[in-house]
């Protein structure tokens, strides 16, 4: 009885340590971006630019960036990449979305600079751009023999992309309001900025969205906006709360047989050994795992901070970086879909090139930060 009092004292502390750090000041602004980003910004324009007849540069821009107004884990983006490929979508676009989709989240790249740290943030945005580039660039240039006309041929049999629906209104407004909204974001993150300050920064900065809001935007986006913040929160908060319950609970079975008996770092302490450095093998073992498991959104922040304890210090920064690049984008029920989408050919250069240029990535940036 001693032992599961240990175990579920250590899942509840791990949860309660989480709540208390990082929702009020980075979850729920993020939500209200996302939530804004889904509902004021036009999908239909974004992967109306994935078709075989898009100009190159166009078609990789928006696919490789295309997760931060998607916001979506690696299974929900898989029919959004169905319907696009069937639609005319080049393969290499349509495979440079797929990636980009799960692994250029919003939320995840603000809790991931919030938890583990900036460096790591701004490394897993960029890596995860250039990763969707290249990784997209690859599968085209393999496979883009006789591609073409299966596109032309998928495109006329397809449904028609819709058109862009957005409501006409100045750019500037849709750019001053997202930089509030993100303003908002950054000021109640940040821990350089005492209270007083923080809450009257925020507290003007929320005025101004709201005139905004007022001003140029119906009624109906500010519900839908609504909705969509809603949604997310209904979506992605729960499983949260339960996976870094989880997360505790396996620390609590970890601490019977970690030398330390400490439930906050004895898996980082077992696993030390694999992880603890930079090399090919810790890199490697990370992107394999990340690409096995199936994380949903967010989850793969505790999991690297937590679990394998890279916020302690027993994780490198080489193999946490693979496991984020390759984690959300693969996952083993999704490997399955991508195989009966494209054909085992194209999965499997895909998924070899996910986990290979991962582990790369992540020796690099290991060997960078030492």
């Amino acid at each position: 009885m001693g032992t599961v009092t240990v175990i579920l004292t250590a899942g509840v502390d791990t949860l309660m340590e989480y709540l208390s750090l990082h929702v009020m000041t980075c979850l729920v602004p993020a939500f209200f971006i996302a939530g804004a980003i889904a509902a004021l910004l036009s999908k239909q324009a974004i992967l109306k630019y994935f078709g075989a007849e898009a100009k190159k540069w166009l078609s990789y821009s928006v696919a490789s960036v295309s997760g931060t107004i998607l916001a979506v884990c690696s299974c929900t983006v898989l029919p959004m990449f169905a319907g696009i490929y069937k639609r005319g979508a080049g393969i290499g676009p349509a495979v440079a979305f797929l990636y980009s989709g799960p692994a250029i989240n919003l939320l995840a790249i603000v809790l991931t600079a919030r938890v583990l740290g900036l460096n790591i943030g701004i490394a897993r945005a960029l890596s995860a751009v250039l990763l969707a580039v290249v990784i997209g660039l690859s599968i085209a240039t393999i496979f883009e023999r006789g591609v073409k006309k299966e596109e032309e041929k998928r495109a006329a049999s397809g449904i028609a992309m819709l058109d862009n629906t957005e409501v006409g209104r100045p750019w500037y407004i849709v750019l001053l309001f997202f930089s509030l909204m993100v303003a908002i974001l950054l000021v109640g993150a940040s821990g350089l900025i005492s209270w007083v300050t923080k809450l009257t920064a925020v507290y003007f900065m929320t005025i101004g969205v709201s005139i905004i809001m007022i001003f140029y935007y119906s009624r109906d986006e500010v519900k839908e906006w609504g909705r969509e913040t809603w949604w997310l929160a209904k979506r992605i908060f729960p499983i949260l709360l339960v996976g870094v319950f989880v997360i505790g609970l396996i620390g609590g079975i970890a601490a019977i047989y970690a030398p330390s008996h400490d439930p906050q770092i004895a898996v980082g302490e077992l696993m030390k050994p694999y992880f603890g450095n930079n090399s090919f093998f810790a890199c490697f073992l990370a992107s394999v795992i990340g690409a096995i498991l199936y994380m949903p959104t967010l989850l793969e922040v505790p999991i690297v901070g937590n679990l394998f304890g890279f916020t302690n210090g027993q994780m490198a920064a080489g193999p946490a970086l693979s496991l984020l690049l390759a984690g959300p984008s693969l996952s083993f029920p999704s490997m399955v879909v991508i195989w009966r989408t494209i054909g085992g050919k194209k999965a499997s250069v895909y998924i070899a090139l996910v986990v290979c240029i991962s582990t790369i990535i992540g020796m690099i940036f290991g060997s960078i930060v030492g």
